[in-house]
């Protein structure tokens, strides 16, 4: 059965909620206290929103976080009972330095339908609509880009490929500038350029590499909404992380996760509001208590893509927000 398609706007509540919460924090360097602001707005709102659901994507475990923990219980306890991925800040360190393409985002599916990732790393391959059925994980570098380039009726010399610049991407980068392929390295957060990816053809066309598994979760999420895909597999590092695979149910880390793997089920839905300006949203922008924002609201059972601009009175709120916001 279909969430009610009302949700979804519920859910542009709770990121625009973290979004304003956070925003003040642009450029100041402290990025523990913006994601705290990010994280307490966030679980403040969902306490408003009428659903019976569990946090499957989250800031940590029970132990390592205090709200929006994994198996923390969110909403009012009504029914749905669903599935629920949530980062109140994608780019924790992008904000504190008042960088580009920090974000807010929250996917909610059916129960049961968004894969439990353990916060470990994730070799992923996102690209948009146009080249869906194209991608292989585990084919040569060259024959992605190909096959890309075929989906997407382009050179190429004319793609653009967005990884993380990290030294366990190094030998893809490489790989990428030897085929001739255009290069866009970023410092942090992969989920809005892989959001990106399916908004229009002239965004990234892929992402590509090693970053978080909970990001994954997230971008696979949005990516389903808008008729996109992404391959990945997680890759832990160490025995602890290995561990923290086979404690959350996961038997072969090793196996090739498909879109169905990392969100299935008839309904997804994913909201995203921008914190900072960048290639996909708008950042928050105040003048005393009125702030706007910029967000995206997703549908992956009518694909239907909502950019919504807000203007708040913080004033007349039904909550209150984090002081110092």
């Amino acid at each position: 059965m279909a969430l009610d398609r009302e949700l979804a706007l519920e859910l542009v509540r709770v990121t625009e909620a973290a979004a304003i919460a956070c925003g003040r924090w642009m450029g100041r360097g402290d990025k523990e206290a913006a994601d705290g602001a990010a994280v307490a707005a966030m679980r403040t709102v969902f306490d408003l929103i009428n659903i019976d659901g569990t946090v499957v994507i989250g800031e940590g475990e029970l132990d390592e976080a205090p709200m929006l923990y994994i198996g923390e219980r969110l909403g009012n306890g009504q029914p749905p009972k669903v599935d629920v991925a949530v980062d109140p800040l994608e780019g924790t360190n992008i904000l504190s330095k008042g960088l580009p393409n920090a974000i807010a985002v929250v996917a909610v599916a059916e129960e049961g339908c968004l894969l439990h990732a353990p916060d470990t790393y994730m070799e992923k391959i996102a690209v948009g609509r146009w080249a869906k059925g194209k991608i292989d994980l585990d084919a040569p570098v060259i024959d992605n880009l190909r096959a890309v380039a075929r989906g997407t009726g382009k050179d190429i010399r004319d793609l653009v490929v967005v990884v993380l610049d990290r030294p366990r991407n190094s030998q893809l980068i490489q790989q990428i500038k030897a085929a001739g392929a255009r290069l866009r390295l970023i410092s942090d957060g992969d989920v809005a350029p892989a959001i990106a990816t399916g908004i229009n053809e002239e965004g990234p066309d892929m992402v590509w590499g090693i970053g978080g598994a909970p990001e994954g979760v997230l971008a696979a999420a949005a990516l389903k909404c808008l008729g996109g895909e992404m391959q990945a597999r997680l890759k832990p590092m160490t025995p602890a992380e290995l561990e923290r695979c086979y404690r959350m149910g996961i038997t072969n880390p090793g196996k090739l996760l498909t879109m169905e793997d990392l969100a299935c089920g008839e309904e997804v839905m994913c909201a995203v509001t921008g914190i900072t300006d960048g290639d996909l949203l708008k950042g928050v922008r105040y003048k005393g208590n009125e702030v706007r924002t910029n967000s995206l609201v997703m549908r992956s059972i009518t694909g239907t893509i909502r950019f919504i601009e807000a203007v708040h009175d913080l004033s007349r709120k039904p909550y209150k927000l984090p002081e110092d916001v």
